[in-house]
């Protein structure tokens, strides 16, 4: 497949970073993807005399590996690597070539303490924006530890063996031939799944913070920064950095950037927070919230950390259905990434449950996949906006079903069907289809805070003008609080107010 004049100006000046040989040991045959791959890969080594091609046989075709002369890394790409996984392949052409990665030196020491065989295999699909964040971590565990192996597997080339796996969601990481784990993870939270996390004690004992963030959202990131940049003690507590902003495709609102994806975005936040002397606790879970002279946040790992001040910016998550069936055959037909898990039902019928904005975009992208799109709406009518509607009803495959119930989703290994019931006649009706795609709105991650401060009864924080919560000394932000608008500048704003409130507070007090 032929690079257009962009991408091979940027792989250009990649290539001009390389550091040492390279050598593609390629696996392909007379069939299009290889002959999209063969091409690709002649392409780039046309580009630099840095980079090597062998003919071999690989146990996939099309595939080919990245390797050292007279090394083997491991690193494996079955398939074309490109759209998101451009940057997969790009990066595993620097690291391999001998150019150091971005990590931090601890995280290195754990991949090369891990003792063992561990082969990973990552399912993905190339319009996926989740996917290459995991590919990029095994491919790194394996270029530095002999012991680790990866490889990339697009779903659209080996569509046998998804069928065979009942592979429904991307990426799908399975380890020495038996399924690991589906989404997004990055290194740190794949090396804890494999029992090799930093120890707990680490947190004891820390030194009070002037100002604690909880959550690393656009929030918390913004409270920590603007904290930091007081020149008081700051620390971030949070499961992932960038919390739901790392599963967002495209972002055209964020002012003055005209176009940006979740991930990207998410990864300038991180460079700007190691600019400052913040001390971030990733992998970490809060469960309880004390005021004493302190106030302490109790980690679900036993630890407890101390602050004068607390941010709350715990953000939120997609609000579940709560039907039979949806628990049950999430991965297995239930999806709330269309972009990511959308190719994996291509000429299928599938349903979309939401008649927001977020369900009608998804409507639409399916649409243009799959065979059918049922799009079922709870409200007599859409509340998606006048022009996504209008180019949904444009759209020649899609149903809409509204002022319905979602009373199940059935199927037996997977989904084969939704039932529903009309809410102005009480007739219930079924649907035959593969996939259910749920778009219904947010829930805030508050379950923790019962009873310890006010809330509204959706769950979220109520909070004044200056981010404060009814504990002195408890300020939050973002889409975890009572503000009206679920959006990415509004909760780095809501983080700033928090930030100076906080500051205000200690000041004063």
């Amino acid at each position: 497949m032929a690079l257009d004049q962009e991408l091979k100006n940027q792989l250009a000046q990649y290539l001009d970073l390389l550091e040492g040989e390279v050598v593609l040991k390629v696996s392909g045959g007379s069939d299009k993807a290889s002959e999209e791959m063969l091409e690709l890969i002649n392409e780039i080594a046309s580009m630099s005399s840095q980079i090597k091609v062998e003919h071999t046989s690989l146990s996939r075709t099309p595939s080919f590996s990245v390797n050292r002369v007279g090394e083997e890394t491991g690193i494996t790409f079955a398939g074309t690597p490109l759209g998101h996984e451009f940057t997969s392949l790009v990066l595993a052409l620097l690291q391999v070539s001998g150019r150091p990665p971005k990590v931090e030196e601890s995280v290195i020491n754990q991949i090369k303490s891990i003792r063992g065989e561990y082969k990973f295999e990552t399912y993905i699909s190339l319009s996926c924006h989740n996917c290459p964040d995991v590919v990029q971590a095994l491919n790194l565990m394996s270029l530095l530890n002999p012991g680790i192996s990866h490889t990339m597997i697009d779903g659209a080339v080996f569509k046998e063996e998804v069928e065979s796996k009942d592979i429904m969601s991307v990426p799908s990481v399975f380890l020495n031939g038996e399924f690991f784990e589906s989404g997004r993870m990055n290194v740190e939270e794949i090396l804890a799944k494999i029992g090799s996390a930093p120890d707990a004690s680490e947190f004891d004992n820390k030194e009070p913070f002037d100002v604690l963030v909880v959550g690393a959202g656009p929030a918390g990131a913004s409270a920590a920064i603007y904290a930091a940049r007081k020149g008081i003690r700051t620390g971030i507590v949070a499961e992932r950095l960038g919390g739901q902003v790392n599963d967002t495709m495209g972002i055209e609102n964020f002012i003055s950037v005209k176009y940006t994806e979740g991930p990207k975005l998410v990864a300038s936040i991180e460079e700007q927070i190691k600019e400052y002397p913040i001390d971030v606790m990733k992998l970490q879970r809060a469960k309880r919230l004390e005021k004493k002279d302190l106030i302490e946040v109790e980690l679900e790992n036993g630890a407890v950390l101390k602050s004068k001040t607390v941010i709350l910016s715990t953000g939120a998550r997609w609000r579940n259905i709560g039907v039979p069936g949806e628990a049950e055959f999430k991965n297995k037909g239930v999806a709330y990434c269309p972009h990511c898990d959308g190719p994996l039902f291509t000429g299928k019928d599938v349903a979309v449950v939401g008649g927001g904005n977020s369900g009608i975009e998804a409507a639409i992208d399916l649409a243009g996949i799959v065979k059918h799109v049922t799009v079922l709406e709870f409200a007599p009518e859409l509340k998606a906006d006048a022009v996504l509607q209008d180019r949904l009803y444009s759209l020649p495959n899609v149903t809409v079903l509204k002022n319905v119930q979602t009373k199940e989703i059935t199927g037996t290994d997977k989904v084969d069907g939704v039932t529903y019931i009309e809410r102005d006649t009480g007739e219930e009706k079924h649907v035959e289809l593969q996939g259910v795609f749920v778009q219904i709105g947010l829930v805030p991650n508050t379950e923790w805070l019962e009873g310890t401060l006010e809330r509204t009864r959706m769950g979220e924080i109520i909070v004044d003008s200056r981010g404060a919560t009814t504990i002195p000394g408890v300020f939050a932000a973002g889409d975890c609080t009572n503000s009206p608008f679920k959006q990415i500048i509004i909760s780095m704003g809501s983080g700033a107010t928090a930030s100076l409130g906080a500051f205000d507070y200690l000041i004063r007090n």
